[in-house]
């Protein structure tokens, strides 16, 4: 007798290609999920898709194909945005820019496609629910993997999609790998339903909208700032990367800043602290005496942090610079995380004798990392502040590294990103920063999109995408510690690696393992 749970019949099985082109169009859909669209339910329907063809798949060989098609077609389209540095100069670099969403998409589907093959090769057909268990199991350790290998990239995680939805709350418990664990599992709820009792979906649907509700609705909003809160001024010069560093357009850019800077409050006091974006000073900060000093008496008694570039020695840091008023360097922090084949190219002095430059180098030789996480200690109300620069906003460890700050500070350039999905997706990530560490964020960015997000992970105030302006907004305040700023991603390691054994060792007991091909 044919087991209740099994899948699929032999008989019924869809052909490899269809299976293929089914799986593709699952992880488009899945990518839907995510910013800018943050269609979050049709997002999961599309994971809980991908894993019922994964899981019904006949052969071990045939389920890594569908794990590896349905994660490049969901990294493509998540993805698409990495074409758009190669068009800053596209006579030079345009020619690549396909070239590297395929190999960008395919190369971070190969970890999808390990954990397809896995689930197959160690769960029989004959235990369906647990091989979609298995299945999302080693999908959400893969993904642990994949934020961690060859310096990790852990953006377009399927817990990404709960960013814009109400269960964004759950971060400040779970973490980002807890979003992945709870996506999968409920997708995988969901793919035992539609392929052995389809009548149960519509449950499923229905408990995950409830559980929303419940959630957003159990979580107050984070206080307002406490009156005399100091005030932050962001700015935004809207420099784009084409004409950015263009010698008639350097000091155009210079006194946009400047004069964004200088303007008086539209509401409220004048600012106690002014930021500018990643790379806004137009000369080298040990170089920028004349600089400084023009931008202290633009920002009157406020201390000013600017990024910058500076070299130290020989090596060229990627900085951000403390002003205080009068312009003296108070502080410096080096980002230390930096964006490969952007910043800095692989292989060292092989590929700077080979001529291969990153995308974003200034610097002759391109950047070197700094030592490492640190806090801007400013003084006053402002406390201490742990500084991001740009891509480091996408790691939720580093700040673990050091004692806890007061607020967070993120200084980017999002103008690499293109106008569409890149900056959008990259403010979702200091939104899920300040969510899982109950601290504010305040995000100074180029072109934008610049934003002050309370402690859960709300945006209070925001600039729009490539429009100049500036924004003052009181400091909003911190939150205890969350569980996850406690624990980290260890206690969810733990619990995802226990209940994937258990599926296992179920698995091995109550059916033979399948050879596989």
């Amino acid at each position: 007798m044919t087991p209740p749970d099994v899948v699929v019949s032999a008989g019924r099985e869809p052909d490899a290609r269809r299976r293929l082109g089914l799986a593709a169009l699952a992880g488009v859909v899945a990518a839907f999920g995510l910013a800018p669209f943050d269609l979050w339910l049709l997002g999961w329907a599309g994971f809980a898709a991908l894993l019922a063809l994964v899981a019904t798949a006949p052969t071990p060989r045939l389920a890594g194909m569908l794990g590896w098609v349905g994660g490049t077609a969901y990294f493509a389209v998540a993805l698409h945005w990495i074409v758009e540095p190669f068009f800053v100069d596209a006579a030079r670099h345009g020619w690549m820019a396909p070239f590297a969403l395929v190999f960008m998409a395919g190369g971070l589907a190969l970890f999808w496609a390990l954990a397809s093959w896995a689930a197959v090769r160690l769960v029989p057909a004959a235990q369906g629910r647990l091989r979609i268990a298995a299945l999302a199991g080693f999908m959400t350790l893969t993904e642990l993997a994949r934020a961690s290998i060859l310096t990790g990239f852990p953006w377009a995680q399927p817990g990404h999609i709960l960013i814009g939805a109400p269960l964004l709350s759950l971060a400040a418990t779970v973490g980002p790998l807890g979003l992945t664990t709870l996506v999968l599992a409920g997708a995988a709820g969901a793919a035992a339903s539609l392929v052995s009792r389809p009548a149960r979906l519509p449950l499923w649907v229905g408990g995950v909208l409830l559980a929303a509700i419940a959630v957003d609705g159990a979580v107050s909003p984070a206080p307002p700032p406490a009156p005399g809160a100091p005030v932050v001024r962001l700015v935004q010069p809207n420099a784009p990367q084409h004409l950015k560093w263009r010698s008639e357009m350097i000091a155009v850019f210079f006194q946009r800043g400047l004069d964004l800077t200088a303007a008086a409050p539209e509401n409220g006091p004048a600012p106690d602290l002014v930021v500018w974006p990643e790379t806004a000073l137009p000369v080298l900060l040990d170089q920028s005496a004349p600089e400084r000093l023009r931008i202290a008496d633009a920002a009157g008694a406020a201390q000013v942090l600017v990024g910058g570039q500076r070299y130290e020695g020989f090596r060229a840091r990627n900085t951000s610079a403390l002003l205080a008023p009068g312009g003296a360097i108070a502080a410096v922090y080096d980002k230390h995380h930096l964006v490969p084949f952007g910043e800095y190219m692989p292989g060292g002095a092989m590929a700077e004798a080979l001529g291969l430059n990153g995308l974003a180098e200034v610097l002759a030789g391109g950047y070197s990392p700094g030592p490492g996480p640190a806090l801007l200690d400013m003084g006053g109300g402002l406390g201490r502040a742990f500084p991001m620069i740009c891509y480091e906003a996408i790691f939720p460890g580093y700040i673990r590294r050091v004692d806890r700050p007061d607020w967070i500070v993120h200084l980017t350039n999002d103008a690499w990103f293109g106008s569409f999905s890149g900056p959008y997706q990259h403010l979702a990530l200091a939104r899920l920063r300040a969510v899982e560490q109950g601290l504010p964020v305040l995000r100074a960015a180029n072109t934008g999109v610049s934003a002050v997000i309370d402690a859960r992970g709300r945006v209070v105030a925001s600039l729009p995408l490539n429009e100049a302006g500036f924004l003052d907004a009181a400091l909003p305040p911190a939150l205890p510690p969350t569980p996850y700023a406690r624990g980290g991603d260890l206690p969810v390691i733990l619990l995802v690696l226990f209940a994937t054994t258990l599926v296992l060792l179920r698995a091995r007991g109550t059916g033979p393992l399948r050879p596989g091909a």
